[in-house]
């Protein structure tokens, strides 16, 4: 939406600002099926366009407070029949990665605060290093953990191989 009036309005956007927020707050919501204004408090908004309709005044306490809480349970339930929706979309397209041996594949290293990886420190290191070729080890040098044997205390005798 600010896209659109920045093209309209040219070289002075940032003065229409408030009235595009206005705009942005009092149009239709697909997901929650109204108005954020209306789901903030719980009534249309009157702005000098829709002052010519007259109603009710708001009632003042409990019920206020009871309207805005059906409010708010109504808005998660529309939320949540929207995110079901749009997970039921992207679940029609996906599907589980299976690797077989000799594929390429990247690994993922995590970033860590302070740690220098690649040259990079932080949010900056990269998060998967270079394709590497998926292999099958040799199971008969895999040792069972069974086999070691570890005391009460914690320690355990070295056996050199």
């Amino acid at each position: 939406m600010l896209r659109e009036c920045v093209i309209d309005f040219k070289g002075n956007w940032d003065d229409h600002i408030p009235l595009i927020e206005f705009a942005y707050n009092n149009s239709y919501h697909s997901s929650i099926q109204m108005t954020p204004y209306e789901a903030l408090y719980g009534r249309r908004c009157r702005s000098p366009i829709g002052w010519f309709e007259v109603g009710e005044a708001g009632s003042i306490g409990p019920d206020l407070v009871h309207q805005a809480m059906e409010k708010v349970k109504v808005i998660q339930e529309k939320l949540k029949t929207t995110q079901s929706r749009q997970k039921s979309y992207t679940n029609v397209r996906r599907r589980e990665l299976e690797f077989e041996v000799d594929n390429w594949v990247y690994i993922k290293v995590s970033p860590m605060k302070g740690v220098m990886r690649f040259g990079k420190k932080g949010k900056l290191s990269p998060l998967y290093i270079a394709p590497y070729r998926k292999c099958m080890g040799d199971p008969s040098l895999i040792i069972p953990t069974e086999d070691i044997g570890i005391k009460d205390n914690l320690s355990y005798e070295e056996i050199h191989v």
